[in-house]
């Protein structure tokens, strides 16, 4: 039966029968959360369905499958996004209205997955989406985190980090799987058994599976997101309880929940260091276990495992996937060195997203020793198997250097093929991160652009956009985003403009109406809507923005007669806790909105808002609303982004710079589409050169000077004028990332944007042209390249 070929009573007698017998309430009494677990397990039992025939098509053909190992899933909201693919999201609404409940109620009710932290994460989510999509049979393994990264909240204009609670309610949409369970060795020592090495560790944990169905477009296929949580291997210590040590009675089951609460623990200590790199090896090792185990039971020889098995390694994080597959086929399947490390470098794929060097992982080698001594040997014994193998490396090339063990080169070394994720970042991995081994291994590096997913990023996020696209050019575009091409011949059109304008600024009445109640803040919708919604960091440059912001409200003030176009400007993203400079920029947003929205002379022509606690679901209100998209981190800098797709997806164009994607998305959408401005990553390499680069900027532009003055004098925190002189001084002397030489550029760019705006029709035209052209973007096009290029997957469909 068509999962999709349900009737509307047949689905309000699925959520009374979940809210009496899977609930144990009843209609009188039941409560928001009531009503919304009853949908969300009426909707998932029409998942299980086609999950499972997925499955069964998988086992039955013996078709090879992907496994994607990433520390991140930022899946957000489950319930929404589920009825949409399956095509029950209007019926799903009419039926709670006939219960009494507003569906948009019950959505919300729902806590978004607090598993990731940013595009790394949501790019995983949606790649995931995509692969069921498509029919991609895949797992993507992951971390259980209780509390994810953290949840965000102001105090003072100062960042303050709590924990996330998104699991002290019951997790609808996962399925335990409490027999699916493997041992994780830490620590210990290697002894020699009948002439093997075989390594005791001193520490162990279970990894205990909870799944997750992930279906795809109109329900044709599923795969798994398979989460692994702690658990302990010795429950309680029964003789100590009794002795009256109560604490350490219970210290196996602290260590095990340690490492799965926190999703990227603070690593300044070594207590720190030493648990991300267990959580690394706890996911990659339960993985991979599981990999093998499911292998297995195919009857297949294990020489035969590439041909069945494509292990994606999601940046360097589970970069261990290389000795630690080896050291289960050489110790537990008794295969010598060399052909093991053959077998998991056919299987290993590795996808870079950094070019920052703090980024791509190091590890010291005592604490890579001490927590992972088999692993150790095995790491040591690649590097000395690559460097016979290429007598011409170069001697400062290798996985272990100055006592540390590089990951970003061991993932390199042990995958078959190395991806960038966008045309300039793959080309800036061959030149400037990986220059001796792309020479030694040429064919290796290839490039993948990432994308996003249509369903999630405009069907279901934008439905006046969705609306119309589906009026304009009908249905089917959500799984074929070329398709949006056809949008272009109606963009001359009046009346087409005219509905685009109309969708656009429905969506900012809702976000206005949101950030008044959540904010305090109240905004025209005919302001433009100027939003930097990302990870804060030093080379995203939210500093240039609210410098920018600074110097549009300083002009105001001493011209407020003049037509200025009405802005604001939204932020939005969290700084890592131990990230100084990045939760200093922070605060100086939040200061300089405080002074800029009381300010009666400026009145409604600036604004700025700064959400708290971005995540899945604030982007969804914020993207379809945007009317223009900030893309401004230094050239060389950003990998990609899919931010930057998102908004132009929806409909915003862009002010950036050449950096990451948005060299393609320039391509794409013409640059008289696009507000370009900045240096360029050799002009940026270039300009480094001069020590004194920044104070010539700065020197070079009075509007800088003032806006530097007016923080250092302490304008915007007049409580304690020297806040920012620490923040001032860095970009005068230590400005790495360019603020200060890009500056004018930026503002005569949001010059142009002004007057772009300005001109209703010309900018209608714009936006509507990005939406039509942002069909590259698609991550089903993205999986079907690494289907192709890396995997060797067909489409099971």
């Amino acid at each position: 039966m068509d999962v999709t070929d349900i009737t509307a009573p047949q689905l309000k007698a699925d959520i009374l029968r979940h809210l009496t017998f899977t609930l144990g309430k009843d209609a009188a009494h039941a409560s928001v959360y009531d009503w919304r677990m009853a949908l969300s397990y009426a909707i998932r039992d029409r998942i299980v369905e086609p999950w499972f025939a997925s499955t069964r098509k998988t086992w039955e053909t013996g078709a090879k499958r992907v496994y994607y190992l990433s520390m991140e899933f930022l899946i957000g909201r489950i319930l929404e996004d589920a009825t949409i693919n399956l095509g029950l999201r209007d019926m799903a609404e009419t039926v709670m209205a006939e219960l009494g409940q507003d569906f948009r109620t019950l959505i919300e009710d729902e806590p978004d997955a607090a598993l990731g932290n940013g595009g790394l994460g949501r790019l995983a989510a949606c790649f995931m989406e995509s692969m069921a999509t498509v029919g991609c049979p895949a797992y993507g393994y992951g971390i259980r985190y209780e509390h994810g990264l953290f949840r965000q909240r102001f105090e003072g204009g100062r960042q303050v980090e709590t924990p996330e609670d998104w699991l002290t309610q019951r997790h609808p949409w996962e399925f335990e799987r409490p027999e699916a369970a493997y041992t994780i060795g830490f620590k210990g020592e290697i002894v020699t058994r009948d002439g093997r090495e075989v390594w005791v560790p001193g520490e162990t944990v279970l990894a205990e599976a909870h799944d997750t169905p992930v279906v795809g477009w109109q329900g044709k296929w599923a795969n798994t997101l398979r989460l692994w949580a702690a658990k302990p291997t010795t429950l309680f210590d029964l003789e100590r309880f009794n002795r009256g040590d109560y604490a350490a009675a219970a210290e196996p089951e602290a260590l095990a929940r340690t490492l799965s609460r926190v999703l990227y623990p603070d690593d300044t200590t070594y207590q720190g260091k030493e648990l991300r790199l267990k959580q690394e090896f706890f996911l990659t090792s339960a993985a991979l276990q599981d990999i093998l185990r499911r292998f297995k039971t195919g009857g297949h020889p294990i020489t035969d495992l590439p041909n069945h098995v494509a292990i994606q390694m999601n940046d360097t994080h589970p970069a261990i996937a290389g000795p630690e597959l080896i050291r289960l086929l050489v110790d537990e399947h008794g295969l010598e060195f060399e052909p093991a490390l053959d077998i998991a470098r056919a299987c290993l794929g590795y996808t870079n997203h950094t070019l920052l060097p703090e980024a791509l992982e190091r590890w010291a080698t005592f604490t890579f020793g001490n927590v992972l001594p088999r692993h150790m040997q095995i790491v040591e014994r690649i590097d000395a198997w690559h460097k016979a193998k290429y007598p011409s490396r170069p001697h400062y090339v290798g996985i272990v250097k100055h006592h540390e063990v590089r990951m970003g080169e061991l993932a390199f070394l042990m995958s078959h093929k190395v991806n960038g994720v966008s045309a300039l970042h793959s080309d800036l991995v061959k030149k400037n991160l990986f220059p001796e081994l792309h020479a030694l291994h040429p064919d290796q590096i290839i490039n993948q652009t990432n994308g996003v997913t249509p369903r999630r990023w405009l069907k279901m996020c934008n439905r006046p956009l969705s609306g119309l696209i589906t009026d304009t050019i009908g249905a089917g575009w959500e799984a074929d985003l070329d398709r949006l091409r056809e949008l272009e011949p109606h963009v001359a059109d009046a009346g087409f403009r005219t509905a685009f304008g109309a969708a656009k600024r429905q969506n900012k009445v809702a976000l206005a109406e949101w950030m008044a109640g959540h904010c305090g803040v109240t905004v025209s919708p005919d302001a433009l809507f100027d939003v930097q919604i990302k990870r804060i960091h030093e080379y995203k440059r939210q500093l240039l923005n609210i410098l920018e912001t600074i110097a549009r409200w300083n002009a105001i003030r001493e011209n407020p007669t003049a037509d200025w176009v009405p802005r604001v400007k939204i932020f939005g993203g969290k700084s890592a806790p131990g990230y100084a400079v990045a939760k200093e920029i922070i605060h100086l947003i939040n200061d300089v909105a405080q002074v800029v929205n009381t300010d009666p002379l400026v009145g409604d022509r600036l604004k700025v808002v700064y959400p708290a606690n971005y995540n899945v679901s604030m982007a969804e209100r914020l993207i379809p609303a945007a009317d223009l998209s900030e893309q401004i981190s230094t050239a060389g800098k950003e990998a990609s982004g899919t931010g930057n797709m998102k908004f132009m997806l929806n409909g915003a164009p862009t002010i950036g710079t050449l950096d990451g994607a948005n060299v393609e998305i320039l391509h794409e959408v013409g640059a008289e589409n696009f507000f370009l401005f900045g240096l360029t990553a050799d002009q940026v390499v270039k300009r480094r050169e001069d020590p004194d680069h920044s104070r010539h900027a700065i020197e070079a532009s009075q509007t800088l000077q003032d806006v530097l003055q007016m923080i250092a004098e302490g304008r915007f925190s007049p409580e304690e004028p020297g806040r920012y002189h620490a923040l001032v001084h860095r970009v005068w002397h230590h400005d790495y990332f360019l603020v200060a030489a890009d500056f004018d550029a930026y503002l005569a760019a949001q010059a142009e944007v002004d007057t772009a705006y300005a001109d209703r029709d010309r900018w209608l035209a714009m936006a509507a042209m990005n939406t039509a052209r942002s069909g590259f973007f698609s991550s089903d096009r993205t999986i079907r390249g690494y289907m192709a290029d890396i995997w060797s997957v067909t489409s099971a469909l």
